[in-house]
């Protein structure tokens, strides 16, 4: 969630005095808050707001990051926040896999029809996409299409109904799933052939095992709890032990975990939710490019592979789960193209 428009600090007081992160939702709060200060900003205001998010990430190691669009929730808005990601991409350092997340939330003018705004996204939105797509990325492949399923958002029906037919039209698909609610979505994942489910507070053991048995990927984002104050993670460890593809990311975003460091997710990961440093490492970075399928070419250090490499202040990999809240990185390589870090930017070595 890269792109959004102003922030919400005024929020964060009220979760730190106990008012539920739902219950914001459904004042008009939270996501909806967002959208109303995205929809304000211009292109130019979106773009100049987002790189300097992706360049303390890139100064914090990451070379590639999914961005998902998601607090326009209306089309002309949606399609902005990816004509903003594409120019975004094109600047580099880093590498963006696109998600379009237009059902992030109910859009406030179908508060009363939910049902009203899961077909506007079915039958007009994605169909543009497709059509848009074709004329502003021809060479880029289709971006991944993302639902929110949960309480106060879509549904398993309506996740399903708008997954389907993101799929009939060749989007490859993700989920937003188990967060607050198990409403079914991560078995939803693994029955549409999705990438990844997210979240995954909630999930069931029958939900672990289906994930164990598929290749969607398990992607947990313990800076959300731990932005929420809440002392629920994902169980990993279950996941781990029933073989599902395990993923780490900072679900970066203005409510709930303004994070721009993987490096503070791995720490976290560890202490969180018992994973070794290896374990955090590898759902990190080759688990991690599995989730956007881009492990044939990024996420690990293999012949013929791209060269996104960093050089760690470190003299052990463990470091990275050990230690946290400073920068451990030293040289950030970006498809063999060196960058040292200076103070949480970057400047070409």
């Amino acid at each position: 969630h890269i792109i959004w428009g102003g922030d919400r600090a005024n929020e964060f007081e009220m979760k730190m005095a106990g008012k539920p992160y739902l219950e914001i939702l459904a004042e008009g709060g939270g996501i909806i808050s967002t959208v109303r200060a995205t929809r304000a900003a211009s292109i130019e205001s979106l773009i100049a707001q987002a790189r300097p998010r992706l360049l303390r990430m890139f100064a914090h190691g990451t070379t590639t990051v999914e961005a998902k669009t998601g607090y326009g929730l209306q089309t002309a808005t949606e399609l902005r926040l990816l004509k903003a990601l594409l120019a975004l991409d094109d600047e580099g350092p880093l590498d963006l896999a696109i998600t379009f997340l237009g059902a992030h939330a109910i859009a406030p003018e179908f508060k009363d029809n939910p049902q009203g705004y899961t077909d506007l996204v079915c039958e007009t939105m994605l169909p543009m996409l497709k059509e848009w797509w074709g004329t502003h990325a021809p060479r880029l492949p289709l971006p991944f299409v993302d639902v929110f399923c949960e309480d106060k958002a879509f549904d398993l029906d309506q996740s399903r109904q708008i997954l389907s037919a993101a799929g009939s039209l060749g989007f490859p698909l993700k989920i937003h799933a188990d967060e607050f609610d198990n409403l079914g979505g991560a078995s939803l994942a693994v029955e549409l052939g999705a990438a990844s489910a997210d979240h995954l507070v909630v999930t069931s053991d029958a939900d672990i095992a289906a994930l164990g048995k598929s290749d969607t990927v398990a992607v947990s984002l313990p800076c959300t709890p731990f932005g929420l104050a809440e002392k629920d993670y994902t169980p990993a460890r279950k996941l781990i032990e029933a073989d599902a593809i395990l993923a780490l990311a900072t679900d970066c975003n203005p409510g709930t975990s303004w994070n721009e460091s993987m490096q503070f997710v791995i720490a976290l990961a560890c202490r969180a939710m018992k994973l070794t440093p290896a374990q955090a490492i590898a759902a990190a970075t080759i688990n991690s490019a599995h989730a956007i399928r881009r492990s044939e070419r990024i996420g690990s250090i293999e012949v013929g592979k791209q060269a996104d490499m960093l050089i760690l202040s470190v003299p052990d990999y463990r470091h990275l789960g050990y230690r946290y809240g400073t920068n451990l990185v030293r040289q950030v390589i970006k498809r063999g193209k060196v960058y040292s870090v200076d103070v949480g930017y970057y400047r070409t070595a």
